[in-house]
Order: structure tokens, then C-alpha cells, then sequence
């Protein structure tokens, strides 16, 4: 899940050198956070967050398959 993340945002930005995405496993759901570089925040979250909505309902597709919730956070 994290390789996927991080292939999205890296084909997001203008920066993918600064794409870092690290991966908290709890105990009923897996954080991915998201972190990207000051001036690339609006690409990944798009246009009334709709990027950011699509990449969150990828995570929960492949989520259903492997039994577990993934919540996907943009960080500054």
C-alpha cells in the first residue's frame, strides 16, 4: 500500500524527489501519511480535495480485498 501511495504522488508533483509516505499499522487500521513538499500539496489534494477522494477510495478497494482499513493523511 505504501509503494502505491508513493507512486501516485510522485506522478502528482513537480517535486517527487520530496514525496515521503510512512506507514503506522493500529490494531483494526493502517495510517499512511503523506508527505509532500509545501507547493505540491494543492496537486495531491486537487480540486475540492477530489484527487485526494480518489486516492482514499483506491485504499479502500484494495483495503476490502485484504481485510484491513487504510486512511490516507496529507501532511504539510
Amino acid at each position: 500500500m505504501k509503494q502505491l501511495v508513493e507512486d501516485i504522488a510522485k506522478a502528482l508533483v513537480d517535486s517527487p524527489e520530496e514525496v515521503v509516505v510512512r506507514e503506522v499499522d493500529g490494531e483494526q487500521a493502517t495510517l499512511i501519511e503523506l508527505r509532500v513538499a509545501p507547493a505540491d500539496v494543492g496537486k495531491v489534494i486537487g480540486k475540492q480535495g477530489r484527487t485526494a477522494r480518489s486516492i482514499r477510495t483506491l485504499l479502500n478497494a484494495v483495503g476490502m480485498k485484504l481485510n484491513r482499513r487504510f486512511t490516507l493523511e496529507i501532511l504539510e
